[in-house]
């Protein structure tokens, strides 16, 4: 098992990071906010969690331990993938999560695409005396101060799921509305939007 990989920074999307190591190129799947950590830097440390699949092999990549646990706590409740984890992880940081599941707050959870009632209650239900902020790793991540087009946020965007044409719009209004926003809150707030 891959607990994480260390290498340079080949190819960087919001919801993707191609990492080299040893003349191997790891294609992995991570969130906005590991995402917003790993803009700028070329060589990293992105610990990772497997899914290994028969149809597929899968590396999803977090860069803090903290964001990686609360991904595997989400993925053991029912009906929770890792896509859908990965969506959650990228709608809010993961103070924010632990602070809505320790609070409660199902309707800050249902504004996350494919999240209902039922599945906001479970993950509250199944999470809150299991999820905890464990030292300082999970403090606010930095958002990058970047700015960035609205051409990377709709791709990844597309990449997370989502058709085209919404993706578009919802960007187009919320840089209209807030021309300096960043990648990664363009893409935050279009999640809620779609």
């Amino acid at each position: 098992m891959i607990d994480y990989i260390k290498g340079e920074i080949t190819d960087l999307t919001p919801a993707s990071v191609c990492i080299e190591n040893m003349g191997i190129g790891y294609f992995v799947s991570i969130s906005i906010n590991t995402y917003s950590i790993l803009s700028g830097k070329k060589d990293v440390k992105v610990y990772i969690h497997e899914v290994i699949r028969e149809d597929a092999h899968l590396l999803f990549g977090f860069a803090e331990k903290g964001e990686r646990e609360i991904f595997r706590q989400l993925i053991t409740v029912s009906g929770i993938g890792a896509n859908t984890a990965r969506m959650i992880l990228s709608s809010m940081t993961p103070v924010e999560l632990v602070s809505v599941i320790a609070s409660g707050n199902s309707d800050a959870l249902k504004t996350v695409k494919g999240i209902g009632l039922k599945t906001a209650q479970r993950i509250i239900i199944d999470l809150k005396d299991k999820i905890k902020i464990e030292g300082s790793e999970l403090l606010a991540i930095p958002l990058s101060s970047t700015n960035q087009s609205g051409e990377e946020a709709i791709a990844a965007l597309v990449m997370l799921g989502f058709a085209q044409q919404p993706s578009q719009k919802a960007v187009q209004k919320i840089q209209k509305e807030n021309p300096e926003c960043t990648v990664e809150n363009i893409i935050k707030i279009a999640l809620k939007m779609l």
